[in-house]
């Protein structure tokens, strides 16, 4: 075998492996937003053939030959085959540790734990759905314990998501965000509030989807690439970067949730759309890590979205979208409306100030499930213990405390201390980017082209090429320093709240 001839192989079979995504992707997408009810025992099904035909492709004689010859060969190769062969190369090892049965299983469990969260969800039905925890956690840890012995399960979980990430990091991490925002909440909870009239009236959900329209114009995402559907809980899913679908949910009584929500799918969308073609149908053609993969979402959410410079681009829509609505309002009062600041029950509808708190009660009760000092049965008290603490509000029931978010539905244990971290990254990323060129002066002429073009060449367009960390210090050109997102914490809701920063 020659190299050329192991490229085209890698080649021809992860354009395969991808089209299996695509194609269990799909039917994810159509299962939580609009297939019915009663089709989830039938997808679970297909998505368990999917699986199985997936993992013997993956883990196939051909393709490990190939990958064996080329991660051999590694000196040799152009920077991009070297890493496609480097992290094929740890995929297959960590697959084939997993047997086929199990795999299978797995799918088929996280199927049906999705379809009984959404039921749950809606009856405010915790029981239902608890045994379903116990089950994944399990089945994590024994996955865990058959690919990286050596490693700590829940380690294990953090390094899927964001690679290099632990429950170490996290604490120092963690610990440098609370010393900082406990006292900033407190700060503003005893300032006047502001004034979010704008957004206790009722915005029809039929004009909202026209809203969801012209946000996406804003940003300059490709329609012709992506789509936009509703769900209960808000998602993004990038096949390729061809083929890109978000998702959000409307509320008439809260229409900047839907707005945000949008804002922020769109920053996924943004980033999935803008990998180099070079990297397309292959694994590193997608974004690198969660981590940076939410600071593009949360930059754009909340960086750029609650921006004053938004705002004003915004508000004339707004205006003529809902003119009764709007009567006698002004941009300003929609920036206000839209950086209003309180603790809340909700993660999703959570304020940039107080969201990292939500993250920390996920985080730690995810650490707590993995140690093995809880199960499933103790959650609801626990959440209720940590939402008191952490931001000093009662959990009236689980619809609106443990049953809120899919993700523990999905498996996605170790992915939330990635949105606390991608905003992080966003503030160090903005402090570089105006080094270069006036980011909001750029926003309010409707030109975020030029933000997405920084970004796209920084970010973007290198896919998974290199590792998160690398990545980010290579954009930053110095290491990560959680004191940039405080210090923008701070200045920003001083100048809101009126008091010093």
């Amino acid at each position: 075998m020659t190299i050329e001839e192991a490229k085209t192989k890698l080649a021809e079979i992860e354009k395969k492996e991808i089209a299996y995504d695509h194609a269990a992707g799909i039917l994810y997408y159509d299962g939580v937003t609009g297939a019915p009810a009663g089709t989830a025992e039938n997808r679970g099904e297909t998505l368990a053939i999917l699986s199985e035909a997936q993992y013997a492709l993956s883990t196939g004689d051909e393709l490990t030959e190939a990958v064996e010859f080329l991660f051999a060969h590694k000196d040799e190769l152009d920077p991009v085959t070297r890493r496609i062969a480097e992290r094929k190369h740890k995929d297959i090892a960590d697959l084939k540790k997993i047997p086929v049965e199990e795999y299978v299983a797995y799918t088929r469990l996280l199927n049906e734990s999705e379809s009984v969260w959404h039921k749950a969800k809606e009856e405010n039905d915790y029981a239902s759905f608890a045994p379903y925890i116990d089950k994944i956690v399990e089945t994590q840890k024994r996955i865990a314990s058959l690919v990286a012995p050596e490693k700590d399960p829940y380690d294990y979980q953090l390094d899927s998501f964001e690679e290099g990430l632990t429950k170490e990091k996290c604490e120092v991490f963690f610990a440098a965000l609370s010393k900082e925002i406990v006292p900033l909440v407190k700060k503003v909870t005893s300032s006047k509030q502001v004034d979010d009239s704008l957004n206790q009236k009722l915005y029809p959900v039929a004009i909202q989807e026209k809203l969801s329209d012209e946000l996406m114009a804003f940003m300059k995402i490709d329609r012709d690439h992506c789509m936009i559907g509703t769900t209960e809980h808000p998602f993004t899913t990038g096949f390729t970067k061809y083929d890109v679908r978000i998702t959000t949910h409307y509320h008439e009584d809260n229409f900047l949730s839907s707005l945000f929500s949008v804002v922020h799918e769109g920053g996924h969308a943004l980033y999935e759309l803008g990998v180099s073609d070079n990297l397309t149908y292959t694994r590193p053609g997608g974004g690198v890590s969660m981590g940076v993969h939410e600071s593009q979402s949360r930059f754009y959410e909340n960086i750029i979205g609650r921006s004053k410079a938004f705002t004003s681009l915004v508000f004339p829509t707004l205006q003529k979208l809902f003119p009764e609505q709007t009567e006698g309002k002004t941009a300003e009062d929609m920036w206000l409306a839209a950086n209003k600041s309180e603790p809340s029950l909700i993660r999703t509808e959570a304020d940039e100030l107080t969201y990292a708190l939500h993250i920390m009660v996920r985080y730690e009760i995810e650490k707590k499930l993995f140690s093995g000092e809880v199960t499933s049965k103790d959650l609801p008290e626990l959440w209720a213990k940590l939402y008191k603490e952490y931001l000093g509000i009662d959990v009236p029931d689980d619809k609106q405390g443990v049953l809120q978010d899919s993700h523990w539905s999905g498996g996605l244990f170790g992915y939330f201390p990635s949105y606390a971290l991608g905003s992080a990254y966003g503030a160090q990323l903005l402090d570089k980017m105006e080094e270069e060129f006036d980011v909001f002066g750029a926003v309010e002429n409707n030109e975020t082209e030029k933000v997405n073009s920084w970004l796209r060449e920084h970010i973007w367009q290198y896919g998974c090429l290199y590792k998160p960390t690398e990545l980010m210090e290579k954009v930053f050109g110095k290491p990560f320093d959680p004191t940039y997102f405080t210090d923008y914490l701070k200045k920003k809701y001083a100048a809101i709240y009126g008091f010093e920063a």
